[in-house]
């Protein structure tokens, strides 16, 4: 029996009831990365379209983008320049300001992570208001990288994030959309 990649991840990924607020379903991978099936299989999708197209790096968005990232990063023999929260890198960074859906927070990655033209391809779990993800490929964008991919598990594409993302010249890549947020 075939089961196809949205009953995959429907059957591995936990939606939890109003958190962190009420009213918010939150989607929770977790579950998917405990299930080495749905985790390999989300890996491999999201890899598929880039195999062999010259990509230098795959840049995760801290935390989650971290584990995705580095998986994928591994599939495509290629490097991984980690995107952190303020303060968090001991070398020498740069940062840029992104907006949250209640105020302003910053990013930063090392200022030697990707050079000038190299094909860099961004991951997160979940892309929802677009906020982090706009930051990130603007902050990589800065740096010289060719952004040629935004990769996410989940779209939530009643927030608009993926709008965000496309405006700024690089295509989106998810694995499943939910409706509402």
């Amino acid at each position: 029996m075939h089961v196809t990649l949205r009953e995959t991840l429907e059957g591995a990924i936990r939606t939890i009831a109003d958190y962190p607020k009420k009213g918010i379903l939150f989607r929770d991978i977790t579950t998917l990365l405990g299930n080495a099936r749905a985790f390999r299989r989300s890996v491999d999708e999201l890899v598929h379209p880039y195999s062999g197209t010259g990509v230098a790096k795959v840049a995760g968005v801290e935390a989650r983008g971290f584990i995705l990232g580095g998986a994928m990063a591994h599939q495509l023999s290629c490097g991984f320049i980690p995107i952190r929260k303020k303060g968090k890198l001991p070398h020498e960074t740069v940062r840029i300001a992104y907006s949250l859906e209640y105020g302003v927070d910053e990013m930063e990655m090392h200022k030697d992570a990707v050079r000038e033209g190299e094909k860099v391809i961004l991951v997160d779990d979940l892309i929802a208001t677009g906020g982090t993800a706009e930051g990130a490929v603007k902050l990589l964008q800065q740096m010289g990288a060719e952004v040629v991919a935004a990769c996410f598990v989940i779209d939530l594409p009643d927030l608009g994030g993926r709008r965000k993302i496309e405006a700024l010249g690089v295509p989106v890549r998810t694995l499943i959309e939910y409706e509402g947020h």
